[in-house]
């Protein structure tokens, strides 16, 4: 079995990769008019993610017609490093009026996605949202109405359903390998490199990204949904802030590079040191005021970093998971049990030299039969996700979705809503069911 596994795997994500390289009419001599692209928001991810990249890979079949950024200097340095010669703009409706593009990719502030998605759907525009699509259940459904209003649609960029290793879990439970699934655990870990630069940015206040439940998690709620193929109805949270943020540290200050406790404080960042994030934010914080390297114990940290979520989906499926901010490693821990035997998977990021170059999964039949499956990771950001990702947007947006792994509006709700229902609960110490919140309502099985 796990041969046959392996090479299905590979022979299905082999055509994929195949079939990025030459579009369909490409094949056949023809050449179609470039994507006219605008980008907003040109932090680290606008110009990264979706940004330089984009540009370079598809730069044959895309054409970035403006830039836009409320921050005049960052959106001068992203189309410096982009490479592009289009506008730069800090009036997105100024941009959008004069260039005329026909698809929007929008990486603003968490809490600022609507705004941009909602201008974009009613320009009549292809929406690209970076996750979250949004960060609260009134904005959720706005982007709704805007959709069933205009009848046009968002995608939302879930990446890490395109990772080989993802894929391969989906693809086990979908073949019956556990039998019928009745529980999920995951435990998921961010260590004091990573979790520590979530309360040093914007991040680290509500109002802005909404809480790690639902900027990080909607990752890690979405890939469950994904997996179970199911919707959530009912949540129920605990949370609380226990390692960063200004009650828990005896020394904090607005910033690091003025900080006066540099010497003996473990999470001191020298940013003068990181000449992109000098470029990046540094030189244009005059603008906006916008400190990179806020200090982790600031009295504005307002979000949790320690967080225990019960949710049940609409085919019954119980899940406990929690997110830890501050664990000495990174990485996740997930178990789905079946009526056939376990999947477990455990991936540690920080891991030490000379570990194998695969990752693992076990199956567990219920007698004690173990078959340990390898996937090989793929090159490209994020586990080679990444490639997949923007090739099907971009390269093949019309090819079958083998995998089921595109994601519109509804997708990005289905893995808000659980964050914004726990956030809610943690608020109300209230059971929080799903369909309270939006027009949605959530369905056993995924259509």
């Amino acid at each position: 079995m796990e041969t046959l596994n392996r090479r299905k795997f590979i022979q299905n994500t082999g055509l994929l990769a195949a079939s990025s390289f030459l579009s369909p009419l490409a094949a056949y001599g023809f050449h179609q008019a470039k994507k006219r692209l605008a980008l907003v928001g040109t932090g680290s991810r606008g110009i990264g993610m979706w940004g330089s990249s984009v540009q370079e890979a598809y730069h044959d079949i895309i054409e970035f017609v403006g830039l836009c950024d409320i921050n005049p200097g960052r959106v001068a340095y992203a189309k410096e490093q982009m490479k592009v010669s289009c506008p730069v703009y800090t009036d997105f409706d100024k941009m959008i009026k004069e260039t005329k593009p026909d698809t929007l990719i929008v990486t603003t502030t968490d809490s600022t996605h609507h705004e941009f998605i909602i201008k974009g759907l009613e320009a009549g525009l292809t929406v690209i949202s970076e996750k979250p699509m949004t960060t609260d259940e009134q904005k959720c459904q706005a982007i709704f109405d805007a959709e069933e209003r205009t009848g046009n649609k968002v995608i939302v960029t879930f990446n890490m359903r395109y990772t080989p290793y993802v894929q391969q879990i989906w693809e086990l439970l979908r073949n019956g390998e556990i039998g019928d699934i009745k529980s999920v655990n995951l435990n998921w870990y961010l260590d004091t490199s990573h979790g520590a630069s979530y309360f040093r940015r914007w991040h680290g206040e509500k109002e802005f990204g909404g809480t790690l439940l639902v900027h990080k998690a909607t990752h890690h709620f979405d890939t469950l949904n994904y997996w179970m193929d199911s919707e959530p109805e009912e949540v129920y949270a605990y949370g609380s802030l226990d390692f960063y943020g200004l009650k828990n540290s005896s020394i904090n200050h607005s910033h690091c590079r003025t900080c006066p406790h540099q010497s003996n404080c473990d999470f001191y960042w020298d940013i003068t040191k990181d000449r992109r994030a000098m470029e990046l934010y540094v030189d244009h914080e005059n603008h906006d005021g916008y400190l990179r390297d806020g200090c982790v114990f600031r009295k504005e940290i307002d979000i949790y970093d320690t967080m225990a979520v019960q949710y049940r989906y609409a085919n019954g499926v119980p899940v406990s998971y929690s997110l830890t901010a501050f664990s000495p490693y990174e990485g996740f821990r997930v178990a789905i049990n079946g009526t056939k035997g376990r999947l477990d998977a455990w991936i540690k990021s920080s891991m030490p030299t000379g570990v194998p170059p695969y990752q693992e999964i076990t199956i567990t039949n219920l007698f004690g039969n173990v078959n340990t499956i390898q996937v090989i990771p793929q090159s490209g950001g994020h586990g080679g996700s990444d490639p997949r990702l923007k090739n099907k947007i971009f390269r093949n947006p019309d090819s079958p979705d083998l995998y089921k792994q595109s994601a519109g509006s509804r997708d990005g709700a289905m893995s808000a809503l659980i964050g914004i229902a726990a956030r809610n609960s943690i608020e109300t110490g209230k059971i929080i069911k799903i369909a309270d919140l939006t027009s949605l309502k959530p369905m056993a099985k995924k259509a």
